[in-house]
């Protein structure tokens, strides 16, 4: 997988995190699970349905070193500045939560999963693809800070949610912070299914920007949400004034031959996506060890958008598009870019995190000892702490 080009080696420093509850070592699970085999850096699946109720809305438009320590972080890294100016939401909650979350939302036991869950607001953005605007579900800032905003995208078939322990760290940092759900996942309003390809997503993202950000952005993407966060870089490079990616996943070939299943085929997959059975194993794979309660209640929260009513329709319509395919776009990057990497993702390899330090033109890679795949959920603390280091760099 990795013959055919040169391994640079630079040096990189480990960063540490006591702010989370420790998950405790296991070396013992040994099976390996590629990320092509779990679709995790793929994309998924197509069929164009559509309901008749439509909502309406109106249309609108080099390489620096530090380290990273348990001894260095504390809450004081983490400081909200005085000069910031608070903004109300208007979102009307039902029990506490958004009315169009699904009700399982409130089996969810997880305290920050909780507060973000009712933080959940839908804005209307009108795409360029359809006459119709879509409701595009985000958690917006409360707060209106002096650097660039941050915007946060989760990685494949996830929502918001994902960020739920790394928002409110940046919150308290005085860091201006988004967390959008990538188009056909997590929980807009898409009851008139769009187009859910890589072409409608930048879009949908392009748009939402353009709406209500206004300001060159520091993007951050997790896993697919990298690849995510590189399309639109290349494709909008005005928008973008800097890259988070972590344990990017970056180098697949788009969704493969999972394109040309039937889709009969595909929708037996998506089914399968969203199965307890499967989550659980996706959770033993992506975290160094996780006790069966906490993982129990993580799926919860990894699988709540798939109870969505058009979620294996927009997933099935991702798939047969092609998805992501940004191999040759990664040298097109002119942003500063930060990488961060579980140093023990068995998802895909931190090998992989040398070769994109390697291609881009202005980068700088950090990893995250004893952490798995999705660092800004297991050491969310190390994360908060290296981007905010990042923007207000």
């Amino acid at each position: 997988m990795l013959s055919g080009f040169t391994v640079c080696l630079p040096q990189v420093e480990i960063a540490m995190d006591e702010s989370h509850p420790p998950v405790s070592r296991s070396k013992q699970f040994i099976f390996r699970l590629s990320s092509d085999s779990l679709g995790l850096s793929h994309n998924l699946f197509r069929v164009a349905w559509c309901n008749n109720s439509t909502r309406l809305c109106e249309k609108k438009k080099k390489t620096s070193m530090f380290t990273v320590t348990a001894a260095s972080y504390s809450p004081m890294h983490l400081r909200a500045p005085a000069k910031l100016k608070r903004k109300r939401s208007s979102t009307v909650l039902a029990n506490g939560f958004p009315p169009f979350l699904p009700k399982e939302v409130e089996k969810i036991r997880d305290p920050s999963a909780i507060k973000l869950a009712q933080r959940i607001e839908r804005l209307p953005v009108q795409v360029t693809f359809s006459d119709s605007c879509i409701m595009s579900s985000c958690v917006r800032p409360l707060i209106h800070g002096m650097t660039n905003p941050i915007v946060l995208l989760h990685g494949f078939d996830s929502s918001c949610l994902e960020w739920r322990y790394v928002y409110p760290l940046l919150e308290n940092a005085g860091l201006e912070s988004w967390a959008i759900d990538i188009l056909g996942w997590g929980f807009s309003d898409l009851e008139r299914l769009p187009l859910c390809d890589v072409a409608s997503k930048r879009d949908h993202l392009y748009q939402l920007w353009k709406s209500y950000i206004r300001r060159p952005m520091i993007l951050v993407g997790a896993s697919l949400g990298a690849a995510v966060a590189i399309d639109f870089a290349v494709n909008h490079p005005e928008a973008v004034s800097k890259l988070v990616l972590i344990d990017a996943s970056v180098y697949a070939q788009g969704t493969g031959k999972l394109a040309k299943l039937p889709e009969i085929v595909a929708y037996a997959g998506v089914a399968l996506l969203k199965s307890i059975p499967l989550r659980l194993f996706v959770n033993n794979v992506a975290f160094n060890g996780l006790s069966l309660s906490t993982s129990l209640d993580w799926i919860k929260i990894s699988r709540l958008h798939c109870l969505m009513p058009w979620w294996d329709n927009a997933t099935v319509d991702f798939m047969l598009s092609g998805g992501y395919n940004v191999v040759t776009l990664i040298n097109q990057v002119r942003q500063k870019t930060l990488i961060i990497w579980g140093e023990d993702d068995r998802i895909i390899s931190s090998k992989l995190a040398v070769r994109l330090h390697c291609e881009l033109q202005n980068a700088m890679l950090r990893q995250i000892p004893e952490c798995g795949h999705i660092p800004h959920v297991e050491k969310p603390g190390a994360v908060a702490k290296l981007i905010a280091e990042f923007a207000q760099d």
